[in-house]
């Protein structure tokens, strides 16, 4: 089974902080601008719920959560 891979993009960040409250091992927020920083760019099982969370809450859709395609079985 694949990893889910997280990115984000900087330039689009308004650095609101959401993603790094709602998932702070994956998340943190640049001291000097404000804007994310991305910890793990492939989150553990224990931390993908929060990271999708993230992805979603983010008021500048500035994360992308690419998680594999399960064959259904």
């Amino acid at each position: 089974m694949s990893a889910a891979q997280v990115s984000v993009d900087r330039g689009r960040c308004i650095g609101a902080g959401m993603c790094a409250l709602t998932a702070p091992e994956v998340f943190d927020q640049d001291e000097d601008d404000g804007r994310v920083l991305l910890l793990q760019t492939e989150p553990t099982a224990a931390h993908r719920a929060a990271a999708r969370m993230a992805a979603g809450v983010c008021p500048s859709g500035a994360i992308t959560l690419a998680e594999p395609e399960s064959d259904g079985s």
